[in-house]
């Protein structure tokens, strides 16, 4: 697979509330992926990027929020998200040294 094509796969780490639940109890990270990604190209850039085994991805697209500005109404774009599970014993550090 196309090097270049997999530094452009994962857009960004999703933090939220329920992604650090997710890394803390069951060793999975929730990534912004672009809207043609397919699992085996995640799986992939995130191996090669962070030096880690991937268990399993599982992938879902976001909608976007409709948004109203007065009287124009218009919408977010959409966007996909990607769980990556971790096999035992692999981690990755997003921020900082923990």
């Amino acid at each position: 697979m196309n090097e270049e094509r997999l530094l452009k796969v994962l857009v960004a780490p999703h933090v939220s509330e329920k992604g650090t639940l997710l890394g803390e109890l069951n060793n999975q990270h929730v990534f912004k992926v672009a809207v043609d990604a397919t699992r085996v190209e995640v799986k992939k850039a995130v191996e090669s990027l962070f030096d880690v085994k991937v268990n399993s991805v599982r992938m879902l697209n976001q909608q976007g929020k409709r948004k109203r500005m007065g009287v124009h109404a218009g919408r977010r774009k959409h966007w996909k998200k990607a769980y990556v599970t971790l096999e035992a014993g692999h981690d990755i550090q997003l921020a900082g040294n923990e």
